[in-house]
């Protein structure tokens, strides 16, 4: 799922990886405020209560919301330049390297939520997700050359609306069916996502109530085990030497 890039990659393997990621983001993001009262993904949400918060006057509580979404910035920031070294260097597993490094950092987040006293615990996790939420969804965006987002709603809703529109006018006009089969796929995979985003939502928030810090170390074993074919690919082909080098081969198909 982290090997293949850009149109080199099918429908197949963009919603596995979009069900899965989205997953984890809808738990992630229900569970966060669920335990804290804020959502880590939700940048449309926090700038709007930013602005509410500006609008009356109350600056302090803004530059917090800010702050979440700078935070969220930076994620994407990180991944996007760690994606960038690794392209140069044609390294096919750079993704699933970054999708390791969110499991790494997510780990310690579950320790930190375990550990910390309450009036700490709070702010660490609220930003500590958001800043995975970037990176993570920087990942899925350029490896699926933007078809693929995992951690908001807004765009992929959009975009049903759009592709359900379309449909419609298809069938007014009679079109032929091939015609129809590209849209299909993208519906597909954004209806797919939406609903795994929902389930991971309704997940996130039993678990956590359930068994607390083990969503999050639970979340990042699933991280970990969607890198592990990129890292495995990866560590195959040794490290600095001709073997290292990336070719992606559009004809191959990824397991």
């Amino acid at each position: 799922m982290l090997i293949l890039e850009g149109d080199a990659r099918n429908g197949r393997i963009d919603r596995r990886l979009a069900c899965t990621l989205a997953l984890v983001a809808g738990a992630l993001n229900s569970a966060g405020f669920y335990a804290v009262g804020f959502f880590s993904a939700n940048m449309t949400g926090n700038v709007s209560i930013l602005a509410d918060h500006i609008a009356l006057g109350d600056l302090l509580r803004g530059l917090f919301y800010l702050a979440i979404v700078a935070t969220f910035v930076v994620g994407a920031l990180v991944s996007t330049l760690l994606i960038s070294v690794g392209r140069r260097r044609s390294m096919a597993g750079i993704y699933a390297v970054s999708i390791a490094a969110e499991a790494v950092l997510l780990t310690g987040l579950g320790c930190a939520d375990l550990l910390l006293p309450d009036g700490e615990r709070g702010p660490i996790l609220i930003f500590g997700l958001s800043f995975l939420m970037g990176l993570q969804n920087a990942v899925v965006t350029r490896i699926s050359n933007a078809r693929v987002r995992t951690t908001h709603i807004s765009g992929m809703a959009t975009d049903i609306g759009i592709e359900l529109g379309t449909l419609v006018d298809h069938a007014w006009r009679r079109g032929p069916p091939e015609e129809a089969m590209p849209v299909l796929e993208k519906l597909r995979l954004h209806a797919a996502t939406v609903l795994s985003f929902c389930l991971g939502g309704v997940g996130g928030v039993v678990a956590y109530k359930a068994f607390g810090s083990g969503l999050l170390f639970g979340a990042a074993a699933v991280l970990f085990a969607v890198a592990l074919p990129g890292l495995m690919k990866l560590w195959g082909r040794g490290s600095g030497g001709p073997a290292a080098r990336s070719t992606y081969d559009p004809r191959v198909v990824e397991p």
